[in-house]
């Protein structure tokens, strides 16, 4: 691995790095295309995307951030260079980065997102010797398989590592001991923390506990009457105390769902049509792709005033698209009233593995399972719907997007 032992280092009981890919979309399209380089870049969703998914240190230099629109970016940037997201290319990357790190670095990694990962370093404080260089290790052999740039934190949990990994950014390394914690979290407001949001800030706030040291003058019953674990988990996160441990596997998918933005106010039924069924099709090839099937399925349309549609069943579990794309249809004829929309949704709401004995009474294609399974691979080796329905010739072209629960392997591995 490239690191001395050092065993006279004093153990701490647990350390935890969380490693920060910085501006990791935009950072691989500079590497990518050396002419980026040192150029404010902002990275969009298709040729035709104007929401901004991520940018450029340079670019965020001029106040350019994730979530804003294209002509305000340009506004306060005029020499912002647009760049259509290449979402395959971004899983590649980081599939090596995190293979590289559980070969080279720690078998106990989680991985949090496509740019970001915990590594519990507990087992291997001998070989390292120390946080730091520890630390300097993880940024070796990301940069070594990469090229990338990387903020790293490191501490006694993950809650206080995440909060280190974004205090030297970008290429920078923050450690903070075990013992040191509670002080460094002191004047640190809570809604800095990972999972606190405004809601449960505004909890807090209504208590008095605005910052992470001030929440050790309220009593944990608090949280946990109205949060119950994870409100005991809060306050312990405030003062460097997270208990939580770094999880190496997936847990099983609660669901498993596709989504589209639409054309501004869409009122095209076709089109709508269209849209839904292609969502169908990439949830059921899911579906199959890991064994699983759904019976309860969530089909939404999204208008000015919220979701119409909803919880919908299919006659049995399935992982064929045709049943979920029955139920797609009837959400249009009877719940969709020709409102403008804007958004569509299909999600597979009970994933279970699928059950191979065949029920008594079900009525089943013996043929349908091995079209779906030749199909799939066609569709893998050159492409997704390379081959597929002609009521799919009209669907959207523009790029997929990473899942926040990506994950290199397993079921959570999908764009």
């Amino acid at each position: 691995m490239g690191a001395s032992q050092n065993p006279t280092v004093a153990a701490w009981p647990r350390m935890i790095a969380l490693v920060d890919m910085n501006a990791f979309f935009a950072s691989i399209e500079q590497r990518e295309r050396p002419q980026l380089r040192r150029r404010p870049v902002a990275v969009t969703n298709g040729d035709e995307g104007t929401c901004i998914i991520t940018s450029s240190y340079e670019a965020r230099a001029c106040g350019v951030r994730t979530g804003m629109r294209l002509r305000e970016a340009r506004r306060l940037c005029p020499g912002l260079i647009r760049v259509t997201a290449r979402s395959a290319l971004y899983a590649e990357v980081s599939t090596r980065i995190m293979d590289a790190l559980r070969d080279q670095v720690s078998p106990d990694i989680e991985v949090f997102s496509v740019d970001e990962a915990f590594l519990d370093l507990t087992r291997m404080q001998r070989l390292y010797g120390s946080a730091e260089l520890a630390a300097e290790q993880v940024r070796r052999v990301i940069h070594a398989v990469s090229g990338l740039p990387c903020s790293v934190g490191v501490a006694g949990d993950k809650t206080t590592a995440k909060w280190a990994a974004k205090q030297r950014k970008p290429n920078g390394c923050t450690v903070v001991a075990p013992w040191e914690s509670a002080e460094r979290l002191r004047y640190v407001p809570v809604t800095e923390l990972c999972g606190v949001g405004r809601g449960i800030g505004a909890f807090l706030a209504q208590r008095g506990v605005r910052t992470c040291g001030e929440m050790a003058a309220l009593p944990v019953g608090e949280l946990a009457r109205r949060w119950g674990n994870v409100g005991r988990r809060i306050w312990l996160m405030a003062q460097g105390q997270d208990p939580e441990a770094v999880r190496t596997d997936a847990a099983p998918p609660k669901s498993i769902g596709h989504g589209k933005v639409l054309p501004p106010a869409t009122t095209d039924e076709r089109v709508l049509r269209t849209y839904l069924e292609h969502m169908a099709h990439k949830v059921a090839e899911r579906l199959r792709r890991h064994q699983l099937e759904a019976q309860q399925f969530f089909i939404g349309v999204k208008t000015d005033m919220g979701w119409v549609g909803g919880r919908q069943l299919t006659a049995e579990p399935t992982d064929d698209s045709r049943p979920v794309i029955m139920l797609c249809r009837r959400v249009l004829h009877e719940v969709w009233l020709g409102q403008p929309a804007f958004q569509v949704q299909v999600t597979a709401l009970d994933p279970r593995l699928a059950n191979i004995q065949l029920e008594l009474f079900a009525q089943h294609n013996p043929h349908r399972g091995s079209q779906n399974r030749t199909l799939d691979e066609v569709n893998r080796r050159f492409g997704s719907l390379t081959v597929g329905p002609a009521s799919l010739l009209g669907r959207s072209m523009t790029a997929d997007v990473i899942a926040p629960a990506w994950r290199p392997h397993g079921h959570r591995h999908t764009v």
